[in-house]
């Protein structure tokens, strides 16, 4: 039995498409109306028909979720009809699917048309599930998924699809079971994610199934705002099971983290990272800062773009880019200390940078939005440099920084900078940091001292005198005294 269901506010419209039927014996068996929204629910819940002649504007906004559950949940063919020919309607016909849209008044002669193809639609869509419909034959469920041993081997493709929204998902959903799969797949949503699962007898490149996703995301994008990535994945080892294959996928999608949405990555076997030391070296640690004392917005730029944007595969893992955006942010937090800026909107704007250095899932995004704080803790900064007392500490330990290498460097040298006497200013060292002068400024000759015996092939006496040792026994004693060992041990930790 085909069933047509009208429903529209107008009792003439609910007469006229009716007689229509009637009249031009369009083959459906039942054809019932409703004028209220409440009962057009009613009897999509109890008589599931076919097709639906719906006025979009008897749906209110507070309705239009509920319409769109029932339409996903009942499969019926749907025509859209309203009397406003605005984008906003077509795109609720389109959300719909819409097989028709009718702008009112429409002839009766389309409506026929229209309501005819939609009968044999009906006779074809359930001749085809009697003759096709059988289990599935590769046996894949959620458990394949998550159990190795529930199906071991096979000819799988896989082939995931991650929106941007995940609210948006059922969306997705109903996009996937509407496309005209030429072998149609197990779709298993998940939370997050959609996993399209193929099965194929024969051998079947992966290029076919990017082309499959390709035409997906071109569709979709054609229809949706919503952003989506895909991940295909075809491995040639026959010996891996279901659930190693959807693993090795979905590490897959965090390519995105560095393509972007709106992007297919093809892969055929485990994604291998490349592993980076994620915290900044000394020496970029004073580029740093450097650049922010000298606010040069252009090289600051320019560095994160080349850090951060300009690389290939294969990728960093995300995770370490992610600490070292963060090993970055800490010195952006000893330069907003040192001028005071750590309250407030900027303070407010500094943890909101932290959560996107952590959470958001594109690394351009993530460098953008910390380029644009970074300019405002630059403002900022220039605004009070005049007017706001600097911290003294934090001025010294900087001056220190820039004059350890010489030898007769002193306390008195380092109080004079910041215009304190020597004994107030080793009181403010020892209450602020619990150390007197002279052990910091070992502790920064030894961390420099370090990084030249690692990364030069400089003598240990060279090394001695460009941190600011005159005696190299001494630098050597005082080196074993703080690491432990001596500079050749250390040195040899390079071969190792």
């Amino acid at each position: 039995m085909t069933t047509l269901l009208i429903a529209d506010r107008d009792p003439n419209e609910r007469t006229g498409i009716g007689w229509l039927v009637s009249s031009y014996a369009i083959p459906f068996d039942r054809v019932m109306s409703t004028g209220t929204f409440s009962e057009l629910i009613q009897t999509i819940d109890n008589h599931f028909p076919d097709v639906i002649c719906i006025e979009l504007d008897m749906i209110t906004k507070e309705a239009w979720d509920r319409f769109k559950q029932a339409v996903r949940q009942y499969r019926p063919i749907v025509i859209v009809m309203t009397a406003e020919a605005t984008f906003e309607r077509a795109m609720q016909g389109i959300e719909l699917h819409a097989a028709d849209v009718w702008i009112k008044p429409q002839s009766p002669d389309h409506i026929r048309r229209v309501l005819t193809q939609c009968c044999r639609t009906v006779a074809q869509s359930r001749l085809g599930t009697e003759q096709a419909a059988e289990p599935n034959p590769a046996g894949v469920s959620y458990r394949s998924l998550f159990l190795p041993q529930e199906t071991a081997g096979g000819r799988y493709q896989l082939l995931l699809l991650q929106l941007e929204n995940p609210k948006k998902q059922t969306l997705l959903l109903s996009f996937l079971e509407d496309f005209p799969f030429s072998e149609p797949p197990v779709l298993l949503p998940l939370s997050d994610m959609i996993v399209c699962v193929f099965s194929y007898s024969g051998e079947e490149p992966v290029q076919r199934l990017r082309q499959v996703g390709k035409q997906l995301l071109a569709e979709w994008e054609a229809s949706h705002i919503e952003p989506v990535s895909l991940v295909v994945y075809d491995s040639p080892d026959p010996s891996l099971s279901l659930q190693e294959k959807y693993l090795y996928a979905r590490q897959a999608l965090e390519i995105r983290f560095f393509k972007g949405y709106r992007q297919i990555s093809a892969i055929e076997d485990k994604v291998q990272w490349v592993m980076i030391d994620p915290f900044l070296t000394p020496a970029e640690q004073r580029a740093w800062i450097d650049m922010l004392n000298d606010g040069d917005r252009e090289k600051i730029k320019q560095w994160m773009y080349q850090e951060f944007l300009n690389m290939e595969e294969p990728y960093p893992e995300p995770g370490l880019l992610r600490t070292r955006l963060s090993s970055i942010l800490a010195q952006v937090r000893r330069f907003m200390k040192s001028y005071y800026l750590d309250h407030g909107s900027l303070e407010e704007r500094y943890h909101h940078i932290f959560e996107k250095i952590l959470y958001t899932p594109i690394l351009y995004r993530i460098v953008q939005e910390f380029l644009l704080f970074l300019y405002e803790v630059l403002e900022a900064a220039n605004h009070q440099q005049e007017n706001a007392r600097t911290d003294v500490i934090e001025q010294a330990i900087r001056y220190m920084e820039e004059h350890f290498r010489n030898p007769e460097l002193r306390l008195e040298d380092v109080a004079r900078h910041v215009d304190r006497s020597p004994a107030y200013f080793s009181s403010l060292l020892s209450k602020k940091h619990g150390t007197t002068f002279r052990q910091l400024l070992t502790t920064i000759r030894m961390k420099e001292a370090q990084r030249l015996l690692l990364e030069t092939k400089w003598t240990v006496q060279e090394i001695a005198e460009k941190t600011g040792f005159v005696n190299v026994n001494y630098f050597s004693k005082v080196f074993k005294e703080k690491t432990g060992t001596t500079t050749r041990s250390f040195r040899n930790r390079k071969k190792g």
